[in-house]
Formats: structure tokens, C-alpha cells, sequence
């Protein structure tokens, strides 16, 4: 093994510089009111700088919300690349390679979390005992032993944590929640939920490292995180039993030939996946130029020997309320989208969601809805703008803005959402492993609820 493949594999590890540090003092009691300087905004810590740290919680955060909120502090293990995301978030700040040094002399009121999704624990844990509310990108975490360690610790500290699930802020999905909160087919009995990545999307998770179940428990936590969370919050309740199959038969090792990366890739003119990472410049600016201090390579071969995440998935889960969940993620599909169908006691409510290139004509996503013995009825919802349907800005506009107002169709989300998003995918990863049904119960102390908690 070379250096370079240690030194990646160290990182990989350790996510960040906290990785060794100790836990800092609690100082939970403080408020936000009374932590705030001079300019009476929230201050804000920010660890992991790669695509999502800089952008949509980074360069988004200072250019839309520098009236109520200002870093402090900005961390990542990754020298190189830290500098040159504070400079393209354009933030004006102290950066630290040492993320405990960080949270000792800014005392952020907020820390956000977007490394690498293993060492999201790690984080969070240290500033909600730093006294910080803590906004963390989904996943929470990647298996049941972090997400107990997480929920205790927000238990200690008395701080919270705020879980980024963006896609119930979308207008579509919020009009299927709100239907369904108000009965429009009945009692819901059963959901069929079929999730389509493309070659293109769904190639990317295995270029990097997602691919290793180690540092992303696998596509059924760090991507169904999103999708098990909205079954979730449509249903109103939580998960049970699980059971799943799984197998990787396209990524990984299955094609007869392979390289390291994409760059100087010998195969290049007869793999239909090559990625020319160069004609990127974001990607080029962000981790090419900054591969030498952790190895981390942005355009990893899609056939590497060490891909050992499953590529389609199936899974069948009972909620406490007796729902029946069929669910599927395929990850090489011709086009992206989902197809979901719920089936209650007076009808049927179902939308076929595509993602949508800019050159198609439709601006909206439609959702059919069928009465038992009646009519179809077709409902048109228009594209909101911005990222991931426009549910990024709504929700930020709730971290930032207007984090106590009303919440009628309890889009926020906490620890506990986090949780049985991620347990539902743990679940069905002990599921595959082992060939049984798991009780979700068995997996930490939360007791999934046919109606889930309030607050």
C-alpha cells in the first residue's frame, strides 16, 4: 500500500481533526441571547468543508442569512481545502485544522455538522457538551451504538440537535402530507415506494467514498435516511419490523476491468462511466488541488475491489400503526425519480416524481388521487425554485429565521427523527445480514410510536 492510499484511509477514518480530541466542557446552560457579541447574531461553526459544507451551508448561509447569523470559526482536516473553502464561502473567520481548539476560543452558539457521515457523532456530541445546538446533515450517523451515544448525549446537555431533512420542505411532498393529515383517502393501510437513482447520480455515490459501508453505512442509510424520513413524517408513525434483501451485482467487482481513478485511467476509451473530473472546476478546485494532504481521490474507479455496498436494495417494514412499507433503491436506473402509492381505506393517493432536466418542458409534478366507487382526480404542483425542490431555503429559512413559528404540517425534524430514519436503514441492514426480520425496538432505547412524538 502506498502512501497516499494510508494516508486516505487515515482520513477516511478519522473524518476530521476531532477525531482524538477530548470531550469538551459543558457549558449547555447559556443561552443563545446571552452568547451572542456585539452584533446580536447567531454565531456559527461549521465542521467538514467538502460540496454540501460550502455550498448550501456555506456560501448560501452568508449570502442569504448574513443578517442574523456569522461564522466564527470553520474546521476540516484537510488544510488545502479548508482555506479554499472559507474563501468560497466568503466568509470572514478563523480557520482550524484542530476542531476542539476551534470550539474553545469561538464558543459557536450553532455547529454545523457535514463530514463525512461515520465521524458525524464525533461532532455532534462535542458541541452539544460545548453548549451549541447542533444542525447536522442526514444521516444522523451510521449505526445503532452512535445514534445511542448522540441521543444520550443531547440528553446530558440539554441542547438539541437539528436533522437536515430538506425534502419535507418541498411543495410537492408537503401537499401529500397535508391530504393525507386531513384523510383524503381514508386510513392509510399500506405504501408501495420505489426509489430510482441514475447511472449518472447513482454512479457517483460509488466513485467516492460512500461506497465503503465503514464511513457511509451503506446507501440504505446515508440515501434511504431521506426516504424512510418521509415515510416517516407522511405516516405519522415509526417503523417496527424490518426485513430486507440486497447485493451489489453492477458496482465493485463486477466488470473486467478496473483502475484507481478516473484520471489516466488506462480502460478510459471503452468505459462508458468515465468521469473527466477536469472539465469540473469545482470539483477540481475543491479536491484535486488539495488531494496531497489526504489522498482523498474526488473520481474513484466505479469497479475498485474495495466497493462493499449493496447497488439495489428491497425492503418490508411494518410501522407501529400497522402500515405495510414496500420499499426499493436501485442505483443504476435510466432516469431518476420515484414512483409512491398510498393505499387507504377510501382511495388511493399516488405520484409518479421525476427529476426533470432543463431542457423538458413541465414546471410542475402532478399527484393522482382515486376515490374508491369515484372519480380520479389530478393535482398539478408547481416546480418551487431552489435546491432539492425548494426545500433547502424553507428549511433554512426555519434554522435561521423563524425557528419558533408554526409548524402545521411538522416539517422540523430533531434527534428522534433522525433516529428512526437511520434505524430503519440500520434495521434493514442487520436484515440482510442476517436473513431475519429486526425489531427496531432492539436496536436502541426509543420504542417506535404508532403516532409519533410531538416536539
Amino acid at each position: 500500500m502506498g502512501n497516499t492510499d494510508l494516508d486516505r484511509r487515515r482520513f477516511l477514518a478519522t473524518g476530521g481533526a476531532a477525531a482524538a480530541g477530548a470531550v469538551l466542557g459543558s457549558t449547555s446552560q447559556r443561552s443563545y441571547a446571552s452568547r451572542r457579541r456585539s452584533s446580536n447574531k447567531i454565531r456559527l461553526a461549521l465542521v467538514g468543508t467538502g460540496i454540501r459544507g460550502t455550498s448550501m451551508w456555506g456560501r448560501d448561509v452568508v449570502r442569504n442569512y448574513s443578517d442574523v447569523a456569522e461564522f466564527v470559526g470553520l474546521s476540516d482536516i484537510n488544510p488545502g481545502r479548508l482555506e479554499y473553502g472559507r474563501e468560497y464561502i466568503g466568509a470572514d473567520c478563523p480557520t482550524y485544522v484542530d476542531f476542539d481548539q476551534m470550539m474553545r476560543e469561538q464558543e459557536p452558539d450553532m455547529l454545523i455538522v457535514t463530514t463525512m457521515d461515520s465521524t458525524h457523532h464525533e461532532f455532534i456530541i462535542k458541541g452539544l457538551e460545548a453548549g451549541a445546538d447542533v444542525v447536522t446533515e442526514k444521516p444522523m450517523t451510521t449505526d445503532d451504538v452512535k445514534c445511542r451515544a448522540i441521543l444520550d448525549a443531547e440528553r446530558r446537555s440539554g441542547k438539541k440537535v437539528i436533522v437536515t431533512f430538506n425534502y419535507r420542505y418541498s411543495p410537492n411532498r408537503a401537499r401529500m402530507k397535508e391530504m393525507l393529515m386531513n384523510g383524503r383517502i381514508g386510513e392509510v393501510t399500506s405504501v408501495d415506494f420505489h426509489w430510482y437513482l441514475d447511472i449518472y447520480h447513482g454512479a457517483s455515490y460509488f466513485r467516492r467514498w460512500h461506497g465503503q459501508r465503514e464511513y457511509g453505512g451503506t446507501l440504505l442509510v446515508h440515501k434511504a435516511t431521506h426516504h424512510f424520513d418521509l415515510m416517516n413524517w407522511w405516516l405519522d408513525s415509526e417503523p417496527e419490523t424490518v426485513y430486507a434483501q440486497g447485493a451489489l451485482e453492477h458496482y465493485g467487482t463486477n466488470n473486467p476491468f478496473r483502475s484507481t481513478n478516473c484520471r489516466g485511467c488506462p480502460h478510459q476509451d471503452r468505459c462508458d462511466f468515465y468521469m473527466d473530473i477536469t472539465q469540473n472546476q469545482r470539483l477540481m478546485d475543491l479536491y484535486v488541488a488539495h488531494e496531497e494532504h489526504d489522498g482523498y481521490l474526488r473520481d474513484g474507479c466505479l469497479w475498485r475491489e474495495d466497493i462493499n455496498i449493496y447497488d439495489k436494495m428491497g425492503v418490508q417494514a411494518r410501522y407501529a400503526n400497522g402500515v405495510q412499507l414496500t420499499y426499493s433503491l436501485t442505483t443504476y436506473s435510466p432516469y431518476e425519480g420515484y414512483r409512491i402509492a398510498f393505499n387507504g381505506t377510501e382511495g388511493r393517493l399516488e405520484a409518479w416524481i421525476k427529476e426533470r432536466q432543463p431542457w423538458e418542458a413541465e414546471d410542475y409534478d402532478e399527484i393522482r388521487v382515486t376515490d374508491n366507487f369515484g372519480e380520479t382526480e389530478l393535482i398539478r404542483i408547481s416546480h418551487a425554485g431552489g435546491g432539492h425542490g425548494g426545500g433547502d431555503v424553507r428549511l433554512m429559512d426555519r434554522v435561521f429565521r423563524e425557528p419558533d413559528a408554526p409548524d402545521p404540517l411538522q416539517q422540523s425534524a430533531g434527534s428522534r427523527d433522525g433516529a428512526m430514519s437511520i434505524l430503519l436503514g440500520i434495521a434493514a441492514r442487520k436484515s440482510i445480514e442476517t436473513g431475519q426480520p429486526v425489531n427496531v425496538a432492539s436496536l436502541t432505547d426509543l420504542q417506535p410510536r404508532a403516532v409519533r412524538p410531538r416536539g
